[in-house]
């Protein structure tokens, strides 16, 4: 790839999808890229779900990873379900989608970035290191500072020894979440806001599930609106293990929303997990305190169809996490040296199904950008525009089906196509 601009020394703050998706794109354009990412394991755990793979990840994919056979799982219509798990006619939609698993997308970029081996390479062609830079990922880096040099960036750093550290670099990103460290410490006054409810999540094996449940996930996107009890569901075919799309050995994802205040006991309850410690916005897979998720299995039988009450009944390891907003003002700071992309830029609620795409758009902004076919400003201008439209998108969509007894419907749909 040629080259417009010198090559920099450039510091990620965060080595989740954002982070890795930006990184790689600098790596490819010649720059040296250190990312930075505070949980303590050197690999992010799964996430347990599935995620859209709109068109902007399939733009991002296509130019700068080379994937060698088929790797995500297509959904060829959105049904919305009645009470018995039968298709509403009036409200099918025949639109095309592809799913993927968070776990390819993770380390196939990872394997990209920084070399991790994984099972999931087997279906990646190796990209040669001719004009590439170097990919450096260093976890349990916890950032507690940035401070502009004039000409640099100064980040600080408690790494995982527990040392402080701090160096200097010609840009610094911060893709560190709806949470962002990066964020909070140049705009205090942005807070992430709960929305009143939770995503309760999962996975089931698909040989594991009745004919029933099969058929009904099988090439569809299906959801369910309970406006009486303000609840929703949606489930959806992913890759299995190493990103197999053998049926049967796929995974059948699924997203419940339920509303909870946080300010209520209910709320406590669920964020204390099985060994009494306390969680803030997400409960991890496998912490669920079992009287708790025994009761969520009893009233999915309560009010969902029998095909979503199976497949919750049938998840071994369910997470929660909180819906919340958080939007920025601003992604630039310090003069063009500092950016925020991704979640840290703007947190959608997922109704919108944008997070993964908007990461994406902003990494291929940030090529164009380097490249010198936008300026800075413009780049800018346009992330902020996205991030503007889809979480209004998002929250329209989440008030409408959690509050008001409003989800569903073609025109609850419209408000995510028209993002």
């Amino acid at each position: 790839m040629s080259m417009a601009v010198q090559p920099k020394k450039i510091v990620i703050v965060g080595g989740s999808l954002a982070g890795l998706l930006a990184g790689l794109v600098l790596k490819r354009l010649g720059h040296d890229v250190r990312i930075l990412e505070r949980s303590p394991s050197s690999q992010l755990q799964t996430q347990g779900t599935g995620i859209v793979f709109g068109p902007q990840v399939q733009e991002y994919f296509d130019r700068f990873i080379r994937m060698r056979e088929t790797y995500t799982v297509r959904s060829y219509r959105r049904q919305t379900v009645d009470g018995e798990g039968k298709s509403i006619p009036e409200l099918e939609e025949q639109i095309v989608q592809q799913m993927v698993s968070w776990d390819l997308v993770y380390v196939v970029l990872r394997g990209e970035f920084d070399g991790l081996a994984s099972g999931y390479l087997q279906r990646v062609e190796k990209w040669g290191d001719e004009g590439q830079g170097k990919g450096t990922y260093e976890y349990g880096c916890v950032a507690v500072g940035i401070r502009d040099k004039g000409e640099k960036v100064e980040l600080e750093f408690v790494d995982r020894e527990g040392q402080t550290q701090v160096l200097e670099a010609d840009m610094v990103i911060g893709a560190d979440g709806p949470s962002s460290t990066i964020r909070r410490i140049l705009l205090p006054e942005v807070e992430r806001k709960h929305a009143g409810y939770v995503a309760w999540r999962g996975t089931m094996l698909e040989k594991e599930a009745t004919k029933e449940l099969k058929e009904m996930v099988t090439d569809r996107l299906p959801y369910y609106f309970n406006n009486t009890e303000g609840t929703h569901i949606v489930a959806y075919l992913i890759p299995g293990q190493d990103g197999t799309l053998e049926p049967g050995s796929r995974l059948i994802n699924w997203v419940w929303y339920c509303n909870y205040r946080p300010d209520s006991k209910e709320y406590q309850d669920l964020m204390t997990d099985s060994s009494g410690r306390t969680h803030r916005l997400t409960m991890p897979a496998g912490k669920v305190q079992q009287q708790l998720w025994m009761q969520q299995k009893a009233y999915a039988a309560k009010v969902l169809p029998p095909q979503f009450s199976e497949l919750v009944a049938g998840t071994k390891a369910p997470f929660v996490q909180a819906i919340t907003d958080a939007l920025s003002p601003q992604a630039s700071f310090f003069n063009h040296k500092v950016l925020l992309v991704g979640d840290a830029l703007a947190g959608f609620r997922p109704h919108a199904t944008a997070s993964m795409s908007q990461a994406a758009m902003h990494a291929l902004l940030l090529e164009r950008m380097m490249r010198g076919e936008l300026s800075w400003e413009e780049m800018c201008e346009l992330m902020m525009k996205y991030a503007r439209r889809v979480s209004e998108a998002g929250i329209k969509m989440g008030e409408k089906s959690q509050f008001k007894g409003q989800g569903g419907g073609k025109g609850w749909f419209a408000i995510s196509q028209a993002k």
